[in-house]
Formats: C-alpha cells, structure tokens, sequence
C-alpha cells in the first residue's frame, strides 16, 4: 500500500494580486518581475508596482531596508496594480511588519518561518514573535522554511555552500507561489539558464529551489486551494511585458530612426532615470550615440551641442537634475533648437525620496527657467504609453524647433504592463528638413542667410547644420535680432521676439487632439488627471458607473500648450475634481487658465492613488456618501 497526497481543488478566478517583500538583497524585485513575465506569457493582463527601499544601504532586517514588488493578474483588462494584495509573501519580520496593513482583510500571508528568529524580531521592532501570539489570527496563515528547505534541496550541488544556497531562497518562494497560481514553469527555467548560463552552479541552484517551492505546494497538503487566472481577451497581436522606462527608450530609439537623425543622449545617471541611459546604450546598432557626464549641467550643455550639430538630442534626469539643468534649458529656448528633456519624476525637494513617486515638477516644467521661456509639456499615462510620447515629444520639438519636457514618474518608469507591438508602418513620419541655402536677399540683391527668418505656419526658425557652405551664423544666449540673428538690445524686438516665442508654443495646439474624455457627457462630475494618474481614476470611474452612477473623465498628455478645446469641456460640469501626486499644480493651471473652481485632491505620500481611494471621492462628490 503507497500514500498517496490529495491534490487541491483549483479555483478559478478573474484577478489576483500578490505582493513580494524581503529585505532589498532577497531579490524581491526579480521575483516579481519573473511572476509577471510568466503570467504575460500566459495571457494575462498585468500590472505592477515595484516599491524600492528609501535606504538602499539599509541594515539588513530592518524596516527601512524592505524591498517590495506587487502585481495584479486578471483575465480582464486592467489599468492598476490593485489595492490591497489577496496575498503577501514575506520573507522576514522586517517585511511582514512593513507590508501587512496593505494586505486584504482575511488575506493569505506565507512567511519564511526561518527568518522569524529573536534577532530579526528586534530589529523590526516586535517584543514577541507574530507568528506565535495570535495577532494574525484573522489572516490564512502558511509558515514554511524557505531557507532550509532550500539549502536542503542545494547541498548536492558542487561548489554551493550553504550560505550561496540561501540566496536562491527568493526562487523558493516563486516556485511556491507559482504553483498556487498556476504558472507555468517552463519560462522561468528557461530565463535562469539564460541569465546565469555562465555559472553552472548558480543555475542549478536557483533551478533545485525553483522546483522545490513549486513541489512544497504541489505535496505538503498545507494549501486547501490553488487559483487559476484564465488568458485575458487582448486585441490580437504580439506583445511584451515592458515597464516604462524600457518603453521610453524604445520610443527614443523609433524616433531617431524616424526623423531620421542621429539619437544623442546626455546623462548624469539619477534614480530614477538612469536605466534610460542604460537602454540606450544597448542601441549603437541604430545610430544612437549616450554620454555618461560627470554632473547634470555637462548632460545637457552636451545635449545642446549635438542639437546644434543636426542630431536629434535629449537629456533625462529627475526633479533635483532638472533644477540644476534650468539655465542651460533657457539657452536651449532661446537658440530654438530642438531638445527633449526627460523627467521622471520623484518624491520630494532636494534629495528627498529618489526610490518613491510623485508628480511635483510641473510648475518646474512649466516656469522653472528665468524669463519669458515658455516650453511644451507632456505627459504619458501609462508604461506602454511611454512609446508614444516618446515620439510625439520628439515630433514637436523638431517641427517647432524647441525644447519639449517630458514628465514621466517613478511609477509609470518602474511599473510594467503588456504592451502591444506597434505596426511599424503606422508610426508618424518626423522627417525633418535643414537650410541648406540661402534664405533672405537684401536691398542690394545680396544672399543671406538668416537663422531667425520662420516658417509662416508653425513660427519655427531655420536649421542649418554648421559647415553648411553659405550659411555661416553666429546664435547665443544673448536676445537676437528678429530674421538675422544678430544681437538685440532693442526693447521692442526684445517684446517681439518673447511674443513670437510664446505663439510658437501656442501654435502647437494646432495640430494636437481634442481633450481626450471618456464616460457620460451629462454627469455633474468630471475627474480630470495627468500623467500616471490614469490608471487609477479610469479604474475608479469605470467601478462608479458600473454601480450606476454618472461620471466622467478626461486625461491631458498635452500640458503645454492645453488642447484647444480644454475650457469648454470644463465648463459643461459643475463639479470638477483633480487628483495629483502633488499639492495641486495643475488645479492651479487650470484654474488660472479657465476661471473654473477645479476641486484639488492631492497626496505626497510617495505612493500612488489607490482605485478606492477616488472611487470614494466621486460618490462624495455626487453626495452618496
């Protein structure tokens, strides 16, 4: 007679939301972000919240060193990484500490019972063990020991001792989870032997404790149930998993290719931007040229000499970056050459919160220089999206011959979603064209060229590259002279050109799309959002209408100028609400702008909205609560 082990019923449901958390070297991030591919494969829609330490170089057990990744798994399509997790897999007290508020009521906790030792205890600031005094009584419990089982499973392996053993743990856990979900396997083993093929022995390391976690779940008959998310119903096509960041750079990369220029980036690695100069320096292949600079100010001055010199040029940087790129920016305004600057913006002034997100640069963006020095601003709204206004930021800024601000956030950088692959064909043309002859004759009938003289439609200026024969000029910070280019001290022409600057930015509006608004024209209430705000508040809108309430909700990619339409859409409701990672700047905007009491919702906390959070705000709003 054999034992035989019961396996447990598989439910299927329409969404799960799981959230990894350890100390930051337990390899959290990489869990997660292996969960999410293998349910990408699998059809699933996705979407992610990486949470970073705010101390990297936090004590190892402590609560400022927990590294966290969430993801939500559905079989419908879905614009946030949820609210609370169904589950949390923490690996040491540190993070169950830290994590556990977040998690749903009566939601399921699986611990590395290893770590829960007296040490680890105190350093995350528990008097007595959790799992022992009853306190997570109202949660399904599961304590397994991750790390023994998985020295267990790695002491056959040559040249693995036991504490190299230890640090596949987090591949324990992923095999453990994946079986409670129902991942495959395959896409997981496969990218081990890919990532670690150099190492043999990491390999089968990381393989043995895979497989054991996924074997503990299958065996131990601790787990009543096992949960299965059907493929979602995406538009057909090829997809990829890809996070923001990833999706900016492949746009970057497009744009170059599709304007035909050099790419030239300048850089001063800042979190959280630096893995933009990270892509692109995989990308030589297409012309595309980066320079790692010693501080932000040689970034863009660097920036500013290549878009002189004919290529299509760009800067990336975070808040801090871009106060001290402010001046330089001015120049760039003031020679009217193209150049895109990428924000991604972070929590706090000064150092502040380089790891956590917040959308507080926007007034920067749009009055951070000295002068009358209007620039365009743009915003994406989601990690796939990030390709696409890659582009369009780079379309405006060699048609209008300007610098353009691109303000993407940590969320939006380090969140991941699946993302459809683009018809190539379907891409804009962003072909640009140079001088090449003279431009201006004089009275005499003399040939000039003049850098200032400007195209009738969109008031751009001539581009000439430097060595063109003819065409010599001369351009700098000082004010020039409207058409020659020479230097100004003329006050009239100094109000003229500021003029002509301003209706240049203006002008963009021309070619832009109306205000982009989904839901019921007729409601009281309109949401209106920027950036990766959307997510959250299409979700919160799609929840209150399904529930029968009317709302409505527009979305700005277009900051700078706003579409031509904006204050008429504005003023059809009589309650407009503007939820923002920051204390109000585009409430402000739009107040200035259109004379409407735009209602601000604001939140510095260095996490996003959550879908609760406003759909609670909107039935205030409609007084049903």
């Amino acid at each position: 007679m054999t034992d035989t082990v019961s396996q447990p019923e598989i439910r299927e449901v329409n969404r799960i939301v799981v959230r990894f958390a350890g100390d930051s070297g337990d390899g959290m991030q990489l869990t997660g972000e292996r969960f999410t591919s293998a349910s990408a494969l699998f059809g699933n829609d996705l979407a992610t919240l990486p949470e970073f330490p705010a101390e990297i170089r936090a004590p190892q057990g402590t609560l400022a060193g927990v590294s966290a990744f969430q993801v939500q798994v559905s079989d419908h399509d879905i614009t946030t990484p949820g609210d609370a997790p169904n589950v949390l897999v923490a690996m040491n007290p540190a993070a169950l500490k830290n994590e556990l508020s977040k998690l749903e009521e009566a939601g399921t906790i699986i611990v590395n019972r290893d770590t829960f030792e007296e040490r680890n205890l105190k350093k995350a600031g528990y008097e007595d063990n959790p799992l022992e005094t009853g306190e997570l009584s109202g949660y399904t419990l599961f304590e397994v020991p991750m790390t023994s089982l998985t020295k267990e499973v790695c002491k056959g392996i040559e040249g693995i001792k036991p504490r190299d053993a230890e640090r596949s743990k987090n591949f324990f856990a992923l095999g453990l989870v994946s079986w409670l979900y129902q991942r495959p396997l395959e896409p997981t083993l496969d990218w081990i032997e890919k990532k670690f093929g150099k190492t043999p022995q990491v390999v089968a390391a990381n393989n043995a404790a895979f497989k054991a976690g996924h074997a503990y779940g299958e065996t131990t008959e601790a787990f009543d149930y096992a949960y299965e998310v059907k493929p979602a119903q995406l538009e057909s096509g090829e997809y990829t998993n890809i996070n923001g960041n990833t999706a900016l750079s492949w746009g970057l990369v497009a744009a170059g290719q599709l304007s035909q220029r050099p790419l030239f980036l300048g850089s001063y690695p800042i979190t959280p931007a630096s893995d933009i100069l990270h892509e692109l320096a995989k990308h030589k292949n297409f012309g595309v040229q980066t320079f790692q600079a010693e501080d932000e100010i040689a970034a863009v001055a660097s920036a500013i000499g290549a878009s002189f010199g004919g290529d299509l040029a760009l800067t990336t940087t975070s808040g801090p970056g871009v106060a001290l790129k402010g001046e330089a920016i001015g120049l760039a305004f003031n020679l009217e050459l193209p150049l895109l600057i990428i924000d991604i913006q972070r929590g706090g002034p000064s150092t502040g919160l380089p790891t956590k997100t917040e959308a507080s640069d926007l007034l920067m963006a749009m009055y951070g220089r000295h002068g009358e020095s209007p620039i365009p601003v743009i915003a994406p709204y989601s990690p796939g999206h990030c390709f696409h206004v890659a582009i369009e930021a780079c379309r405006i800024a060699l048609k209008y011959r300007t610098p353009v601000m691109l303000l993407s956030d940590g969320y939006l950088a380090n969140g991941s979603e699946p993302w459809k692959l683009p018809d190539v064909d379907s891409l804009p043309d962003i072909t640009t064209t140079f001088t090449t002859e003279t431009n201006h004759v004089d009275e005499d009938g003399n040939n000039h060229f003049w850098p200032y003289k400007r195209d009738p439609e969109t008031l751009a200026r001539a581009w000439a590259i430097p060595g063109t024969p003819e065409l010599m000029h001369r351009i700098g910070g000082i004010e020039k002279e409207d058409g020659t280019g020479n230097i100004s001290y003329d006050p009239s022409n100094h109000q003229k050109m500021t003029d002509i600057r301003q209706a240049k930015v203006d002008r963009i509006a021309n070619d832009m799309p109306p205000t982009w608004i989904e839901g019921d024209m007729d409601a009281d209430v309109l949401l209106i959002g920027w950036g990766s705000t959307w997510g959250a508040i299409a979700s919160a809108v799609k929840q209150a209408r399904s529930e029968g309430h009317k709302v409505a909700h527009a979305h700005l990619i277009h900051i700078n100028p706003f579409p031509r339409d904006l204050g008429e859409v504005l003023s059809k409701f009589k309650t407009v609400i503007c939820p923002e990672m920051n204390m109000g700047q585009l409430s402000r905007l739009l107040r200035a702008e259109y004379l409407v009491d735009v209602q601000s919702l604001n939140k510095v906390q260095g996490q996003p909205f959550t879908t609760t959070e406003l759909h609670e705000i909107i039935l205030e709003a409609q007084g049903k609560k």
